[in-house]
């Protein structure tokens, strides 16, 4: 589901709660094939302004992606594949209008995006002077480029690239 028109909003105390509905859905239908469900991108760090799509992590072994891939299909998601990322394999769904949008991706516990993923949450949440100018950015770019995401993705890139660097 690839982003037609860029919309970013200020923080919103809501997306915490719209986590956890998919997480509890998610949960029933892997049992404990999950190590983890984690909350990433911009949704998951207090204050951020973000795209109002919830990032979500489905933590796994590598060997029970397969087992992820096949309990997630019985409730409606639909597998794409790595679509070009090494390390998380990626879900459409049919369905989950009852859910906030969202992007889904199953990744294995030693996998570098997942770890990447983590890492930029993680120090998002712990400087807040990243958040104010990565905030700003975002706003920019989405005035700037309201129906390009790469445009959008492209003028965000410097700021991305500066926080990775301090991580």
């Amino acid at each position: 589901m690839r982003t037609k028109h860029v919309v970013v909003l200020p923080y919103d105390e809501k997306w915490k709660q719209n986590f956890l509905d998919i997480k509890n859905e998610l949960s029933q239908a892997l049992g404990d094939i999950e190590i983890s469900i984690e909350h990433v991108g911009s949704t998951s760090v207090e204050g951020l302004a973000a795209k109002p799509i919830i990032d979500i992590d489905v933590v796994v072994t590598k060997e029970r992606i397969n087992d992820a891939i096949l309990a997630l299909k019985s409730i409606g998601y639909i597998h794409e594949g790595n679509l070009g990322i090494p390390g998380r394999e990626a879900f459409a769904y049919e369905g989950k209008e009852h859910l906030q949008q969202h992007h889904l991706y199953v990744c294995p516990q030693d996998s570098l995006e997942l770890k990447r993923h983590l890492a930029f949450r993680d120090y998002l949440r712990t400087h807040p002077e990243a958040v104010d100018e990565y905030s700003k950015i975002k706003m920019e770019a989405a005035s700037l480029y309201p129906e390009d995401i790469d445009k959008y993705i492209e003028y965000k890139a410097p700021v991305i690239e500066n926080i990775y660097s301090k991580m």
